[in-house]
C-alpha cells in the first residue's frame, strides 16, 4: 500500500468508522492509493506543462514541485470529499 492508500485508510478509520468496519480487507485502500497516484502523476504533468528552453534547474524544480503539490492536493481532496449526489 502506498502513502495515499494509507492516508485514505486513516481517514476512513477516523471519519467513516462504520463504513471502515464493513470492509473485510485493506485491498480497497491499496487500489485507491494506486488510482490516486496515477491521477496525481497525470494531473501534475498537465499542470507543469513543457519546459521553456531558457529555464534553469531551480526554476524547473520549482515548477515541477508546484505542479505536483497542486495536483496532489486536488486529487486527494476529490477522494476525501466526493461530489454530493445529484438531485432528481
Amino acid at each position: 500500500m502506498n502513502h495515499y492508500g494509507a492516508q485514505m485508510m486513516r481517514h476512513w478509520e477516523a471519519e467513516r468508522p462504520s463504513e471502515f468496519a464493513e470492509l473485510e480487507e485493506v485491498e480497497h485502500f491499496t487500489q485507491m492509493g494506486e488510482e490516486i497516484a496515477e491521477r496525481v502523476e497525470l494531473r501534475a504533468r498537465g499542470l507543469a506543462g513543457t519546459s521553456p528552453p531558457e529555464e534553469g534547474y531551480l526554476a524547473r524544480l520549482q515548477r515541477l514541485n508546484t505542479a505536483r503539490l497542486e495536483a496532489e492536493g486536488d486529487v486527494v481532496r476529490e477522494f476525501l470529499m466526493p461530489e454530493p449526489p445529484q438531485a432528481l
